[in-house]
């Protein structure tokens, strides 16, 4: 049984509730309180991340629902979110981080090789891999990484995983491919003008937090 069909499940019978409580006059319930239409952002937010669906969208989702509900109820003024606009996102990365955990298929160590990950922060590299190559992490954090892979052998159902926050990654693939992009752009970009044209599939899964994913 699926996770969030536990949640909808609950919420549909406490609506089920409270309608029936109303029509018999035993309780008069208001399900309209101010600011419930933020619900439509909080709960389908809350769903997926219970299934890990689109984790990091879902979380940012679920705390800009919780501080539209809280603007709405009068408890924070919205004017005050331009001053915190900074401490906001360092809390939602750090979140991010802490609930981070590596996909099947990716490494998580610092080295560059086969199966390892990449990471560029507050810097701009050039990366160029010429060996053989399994499942990839590359990341830029407030900085650009450039992952040259025109002369790497890809092994079959190789995956691309790419994460740019704050930042810009660079992926240049060799032709004879054939690509799958799935992408989860956060106030950011993924810009996919690789010509596809081969039997050998690659897994691209790419992230692009105020920042920029460029596969080419």
């Amino acid at each position: 049984m699926k996770k969030s069909n536990v949640i909808w499940g609950l919420l549909l019978i406490a609506l089920g509730v409270v309608f029936g409580l109303n029509a018999l006059n035993i309780a008069t319930i208001n399900i309209f309180f101010t600011g419930w239409w933020t619900m439509f952002l909080i709960i389908p937010a809350i769903a997926g991340i219970v299934e890990n669906k689109e984790r990091k969208g879902n979380i940012i989702l679920l705390i800009v629902g919780i501080i539209l509900l809280l603007s709405a109820r009068g408890i924070l003024d919205i004017s005050l979110i331009g001053h915190l606009i900074i401490p906001i996102l360092l809390i939602i990365f750090g979140i991010l981080l802490i609930l981070k955990k590596d996909d099947n298929g990716y490494i998580s160590s610092e080295k560059n090789s086969n199966d390892e990950e990449i990471m560029v922060t507050f810097s701009n590299q050039t990366i160029t891999i010429d060996e053989e190559i399994g499942n990839q992490k590359a990341s830029a954090v407030f900085g650009k990484l450039t992952l040259d892979l025109t002369n790497a052998k890809f092994k079959k159902d190789t995956k691309l995983k790419l994460e740019a926050v704050f930042g810009n990654v660079v992926l240049i693939l060799p032709e004879g491919l054939d690509i799958k992009v799935k992408s989860t752009p956060i106030f950011g970009g993924v810009d996919n003008s690789y010509n596809k044209n081969g039997s050998k599939v690659i897994y691209i899964d790419a992230d692009a937090v105020f920042g920029g994913v460029n596969i080419k």
